[in-house]
């Protein structure tokens, strides 16, 4: 299986997520990986409501009580699991995932 490394678990504080951006050119893509103990779950950083990124400040994914992804732009939530969208104008709609797996305290990209 090929897998490209994205960054450390341990880059990322339990609870939070952080941004990362891989390729270049038109290859170029932004994902946001979230952290859940041992687990990550990531997706494309834009939101399925308007296309704009997530985070307004970089690594700032989490809503205030960090139980949800938010999206700075109007505030919809998002479920860290499989990314659905639970709250906001986009409500019922989820996140585009991306396969990641958890190795030797890595997280790497499936392709």
């Amino acid at each position: 299986m090929i897998s490209t490394p994205l960054c450390h678990l341990a880059d990322i504080a339990d609870g939070q997520a952080k941004g990362i951006t891989w390729g270049s050119g038109s290859a170029r893509e932004e994902v946001l990986v979230a952290r859940r103990g041992d687990r990550a779950f990531a997706y494309h950083n834009r939101c399925p409501h308007v296309g704009t990124t997530l985070d307004w400040t970089p690594d700032q994914f989490m809503s205030a009580d960090g139980r949800h992804l938010q999206c700075a732009t109007h505030g919809a939530l998002f479920r860290v699991e499989d990314g659905l969208c639970i709250h906001g104008p986009c409500a019922g709609r989820s996140l585009t995932p991306v396969r990641v797996r958890v190795e030797d305290g890595a997280v790497h990209l499936d392709e």
